[in-house]
């Protein structure tokens, strides 16, 4: 089984409010599983891509997001895993910790490989198909050759020519809300802001994260407050 001990070195629990997790029991014969993509708004916006497999996220950070015009080919860097309940984690990472910054849920459904995961994984290929709310289709991870020194673990996210895509155009200036809470990485940030500024609650411990419909409503007040 897939182990968390390097996502959980990297974040201090008691000042983040990501969860810790643990590794959940894989689905013995069963490949594939959830995924989603995080909209991240750290030093560098970015979109991470989690693939649920043998009870952990494996995870891609993709320097600037997927497209679905196959002509383009994605950076997607491969990173620690996360636990299973990262997957509908929003929040904002506070500053200074280890990926500070907003992150919302911009896409979330199930995926399917086209062969074993583990195989393809140690291949450098996986051919996978996704059902989400925006993405859907047939995708490619490639794994690059590494350079001389290089330490990261790159590799390419292609979208497939297939039914799915769309030459030309932007899914992520399109539909650029979580599919959880409607807002864009910038309103949740300002609303969840607003939400701590305002709140009269001593802290204590570990800081709960604001409800999807909570920030909602602080978003869309600042919507209609910035209107008049």
């Amino acid at each position: 089984m897939a182990s968390l001990e390097q996502y959980r070195s990297k974040r201090d629990f008691k000042k983040t409010a990501e969860p810790a997790g643990k590794a959940a029991r894989g689905k013995k014969g069963k490949a594939g599983g959830i995924f989603v993509i995080h909209e991240h708004a750290a030093t560098r916006l970015h979109y991470d891509l989690r693939l649920e497999h043998d009870g952990v996220l494996w995870s891609w950070a993709v320097t600037r997001g997927p497209s679905l015009d196959p002509h383009e080919k994605r950076l997607a860097i491969h990173v620690e895993d996360h636990p299973i309940d990262y997957a509908p984690f929003e929040g904002t990472i506070p500053k200074g910790e280890y990926g500070g910054g907003s992150l919302i849920v911009w896409d979330e459904g199930t995926w399917v490989p086209e062969i074993d995961p583990a195989k393809a994984m140690k291949k450098g290929h996986i051919d996978f198909e996704l059902k989400g709310h925006k993405l859907h289709g047939l995708w490619h991870l490639v794994r690059l050759k590494p350079r001389a020194g290089e330490k990261r673990d790159n590799w390419l996210l292609i979208k497939s020519d297939d039914a799915a895509a769309r030459p030309g155009e932007d899914i992520l200036k399109e539909a650029p809300e979580s599919v959880k809470s409607g807002l864009t990485v910038e309103e949740s940030a300002r609303a969840r802001s607003r939400k701590v500024r305002h709140s009269n609650k001593p802290t204590t411990g570990k800081a709960k994260v604001p409800a999807a419909g909570q920030l909602e409503f602080i978003a869309r007040a600042s919507r209609s407050s910035t209107r008049r």
